[in-house]
């Protein structure tokens, strides 16, 4: 379990041009924060800084105490582009990334049918609409369940409909002390702190 996450004095640059400087963040176990900001602004590059994929030009990130590559370990990123591999049916996808996540072997069943994917499963992924992609990626969230999601823009392209359901799917992961980050355009549909990044 992730204790908190605490950003300090945080500056990140992206081809040779800064995005910001002196971010301050944290977020606690039971919390959601909404980042906003125009596009550009380095909404995405600060997700990909936490998740340890970039590094910063100054500042730190840290974990309560638990060492970066142990933290790691306790967080999905949810990138804007669903990483799904075309070719593969619905099923496969899910149970790779389950597994690759180390979720339990009938969770990818469980999630798929939290997400109403179950009629879908044995379709391949360049089958499925905009929003059935995006909820078989969201789906990897509850197969592999980990305490910090950092979410890209989430919400899109689900409907009202989807967008509802998969707020109160936020607010359960919440309520277990999970934490969430989401880098947004669009209000989260759950109570959210707001931090505009870019200023």
């Amino acid at each position: 379990m992730i204790p908190e996450v605490s950003i300090q004095s945080l500056a990140l640059s992206r081809g040779g041009r800064q995005l910001f400087s002196r971010l301050i963040l944290k977020l606690s176990p039971g919390e959601a924060v909404a980042l906003t900001g125009r596009n550009g602004a380095g909404k995405t590059s600060l997700l990909r800084a936490i998740a340890g994929l970039i590094a910063p030009d100054e500042g730190v990130i840290v974990f309560g105490g638990v060492e970066p590559a142990e933290a790691r370990e306790a967080m999905h990123l949810l990138g804007h582009l669903d990483g799904l591999k075309s070719s593969r049916t619905a099923r496969d996808e899910l149970s790779f990334w389950t597994g690759f996540a180390g979720g339990a072997a009938d969770a990818p069943e469980a999630a798929a049918a939290r997400l109403d994917l179950l009629p879908l499963l044995d379709l391949e992924v360049r089958r499925l609409s905009a929003g059935q992609r995006r909820r078989l990626a969201l789906a990897r969230l509850l197969a592999a369940p980990r305490p910090l999601w950092l979410l890209d823009e989430p919400l899109s392209p689900l409907d009202a409909e989807w967008r509802g359901r998969f707020g109160e799917i936020m607010g359960e992961h919440l309520s277990t002390g999970g934490m969430i980050l989401a880098a947004v355009h669009d209000p989260l549909p759950l109570a959210a702190r707001t931090v505009e990044v870019g200023r």
